[in-house]
């Protein structure tokens, strides 16, 4: 009874805080931890784009980076993040790109000595491949950056671009992109087999275009080729741009796109300038730059889903007006980016979004959990679960955007898209017609076989979209084998047949992963986190294997206790290996696990 009575206040306390979050506007919004990574490739954009008025900003963006700096000389993707070497090039190539070598002399000492050490780790033999006159740039990063994404050209060319364009390395280790490719009908894309991922087109062209401008193919052919399609993939790139600049809403994606087009001579050019404005506009006041504007929807349908464990916690009038705004969020035609099938839904509320398979069935269960299912509530459910069927890929499993790119990690089925969407359709086949039921059914079906397949032989699962600088290759199996088990049992609970080996298995893995102090870490022994503790809680909560509730969740509820519970952990893996946390995180799982134990 003591320990109930504790968990009792510690949920109170949690939801309090959580719905104090709320905007005056009735959703949530959150706040992204601020980026390295980001603030340095705006500072390149700016700088290349050469206005004299950005050159506050940019001062100030250099400030921030110097501040910032880790101990060993080197910088993380969010001021808690390791050291790594795409973020640390990519600063020491703003300071270049800016000319404020001389000014931060001892910054860019440290930068260049951090990346020595890190390229002699990586690549052991590395010889001399700059040149004469690239004297100061660590010999072996071209092939250590390159060696970091394999096949996948999606970040590693944008890296290698904005160090020449700082000066740090020549154009000959620039490899090209065939953005010529742009010009042809985008059904196509997927038997291309691109060299980057689908949500990637404006770089492939802008950076694509601006290889061809510094170092033109020696190929005739190809020459020929990319001559004549500039202007057409041009045209595509100014179509597909958001009205507020920022493409995907995500600051280096922009500013590749910004820096690459003011480097060829096209600083007046439409995208060039709305791009510098949506980097003017979404600075911060210290100086820096998110990873990304905002999460608004994604945060907004995981507080929803959170809180449905206390229905009384929102009023009816907010749940009224959270109904409304999330269908409003709902895409209603076809996406001029993605061309992805109207009924999806984004990350965010703003402009740059693009329907997902994430945040799609976020927004069906959130819609669910808000209570009455009008006609229009229905029809918007009815248009997202189908959507999310024409994405299925044919293993079963869910991409992110669009089916059937699958050649790079970031466009193939994943375990935790599939688990989202399968709670989602489970949780919607009573308000389906029969045909799409039964459409449903066989989807469901599938994605369990994938699900199987995807199982590693110790019982888990690895996620796309999360990870854990501590634990091997920076992945986090806790955070795939918790929404998977999550999933499971809910699908289970609903009369859905599934090979019961599959969860109990994923069980015994969440439990032998819990840290001797009592919390979870994507990797036992690792720092345990609120967010991946509150995860397992949730997916472990009311499980035969689990002996004492109240021990489970001990460790969560102290940290409810002492305050500490509301710093966010950098556990989010956004494009390419980009680590963020959200403020938000932390308190929308940690509600979410106490009030599936305060229902026990």
């Amino acid at each position: 009874m003591e320990g109930r009575t504790v968990i009792d206040g510690a949920l109170r306390a949690a939801t309090d805080a959580l719905l104090a979050e709320l905007t005056p506007a009735g959703h949530w919004v959150g706040e992204l931890s601020s980026s390295a990574l980001s603030t340095a490739t705006a500072l390149v954009a700016l700088s290349q784009v050469g206005c004299e008025d950005d050159r506050k900003l940019i001062d100030g963006g250099l400030r921030w980076l110097a501040e910032n700096q880790n101990a060993d000389g080197g910088w993380g993707d969010t001021v808690k993040s390791k050291s790594n070497i795409s973020t640390t090039a990519l600063c020491w190539a703003a300071f270049g790109a800016a000319r404020a070598d001389e000014e931060f002399t001892g910054v860019t000492f440290r930068a260049e000595a951090w990346l020595r050490r890190d390229v002699l780790l990586r690549v052991p033999d590395s010889g001399v491949e700059n040149g004469d006159t690239q004297e100061r740039v660590p010999p072996g990063l071209v092939a250590a950056i390159q060696q970091r994404y394999g096949k996948d050209r999606t970040f590693s060319v944008p890296i290698l671009m904005t160090l020449a364009l700082g000066g740090r390395i020549g154009w000959e280790h620039v490899l090209p992109l065939p953005f010529e490719l742009a010009a042809l009908p985008h059904q196509l894309f997927g038997a291309l087999r691109l060299p980057v991922v689908s949500y990637a087109l404006p770089a492939l062209i802008a950076i694509g275009q601006t290889i061809h401008h510094h170092r033109p193919t020696r190929n005739p052919l190809a020459h020929f080729l990319r001559d004549q399609t500039r202007v057409k993939t041009l045209r595509v790139l100014e179509s597909i741009q958001p009205e507020n600049g920022g493409f995907l809403e995500a600051t280096p994606l922009t500013s590749f796109v910004t820096m690459s087009l003011a480097s060829m001579g096209l600083a007046e050019h439409p995208v060039t300038q709305k791009g510098a404005e949506f980097l003017r506009a979404s600075v911060r006041a210290d100086g820096s730059w998110a990873i990304d504007t905002n999460l608004a929807t994604w945060v907004t349908t995981l507080a929803i889903q959170a809180l449905a464990h206390r229905p009384d916690a929102l009023s009816p009038e907010q749940k009224q007006t959270l109904r409304a705004w999330l269908l409003g969020q709902q895409y209603r035609t076809e996406h001029p980016y993605t061309h992805a099938a109207p009924g999806g839904w984004a990350w965010t509320d703003l402009p740059g979004g693009v329907p997902d398979a994430d945040d799609t069935p976020g927004a069906l269960l959130a819609l669910l959990a808000l209570g009455t299912v009008d006609g229009e509530t229905r029809a918007a459910g009815t248009a997202g679960v189908r959507w999310l069927l024409g994405l299925q890929n044919s293993d079963g499993g869910i991409p992110t955007f669009c089916r059937g790119w699958g050649a790079l990690p970031f466009d193939r089925s994943s375990p935790d898209l599939t688990a989202h969407t399968l709670r989602a359709w489970s949780a919607w086949l009573p308000q389906l017609d029969e045909p799409l039921k039964e459409t449903a059914a066989r989807g469901i079906a599938r994605a369990l076989t994938f699900l199987a397949k995807a199982q590693r032989r110790d019982g888990s699962w690895l996620p796309l979209w999360f990870g854990n600088e501590h634990a091997p290759d920076d992945e986090n199996p806790l955070y795939g084998t918790a929404k998977v088990v999550l999933a499971l049992r809910e699908l289970r609970d609903r009369g859905i047949a599934l090979p019961d080996e599959m969860l109990r298995a994923g069980v015994r893995w969440l439990v032998a992963a819990q840290n001797e102090d009592g919390g979870w870490s994507g990797v036992r022994g690792g720092p345990a986190s609120v967010e991946e503790t509150a995860l397992a809680i949730e997916a472990l909560a009311g499980t035969a294997e689990v002996a004492s509730v109240d021990a489970v969740v001990r460790w969560l509820v102290a940290r409810v206790e002492c305050g500490a519970w509301r710093e966010p952990a950098p556990i989010g893996f956004y494009f390419a290996k980009l680590w963020y946390y959200e403020r938000l995180y932390p308190l929308i799982w940690t509600v979410a696990a106490l009030g599936r134990v305060a229902k026990l």
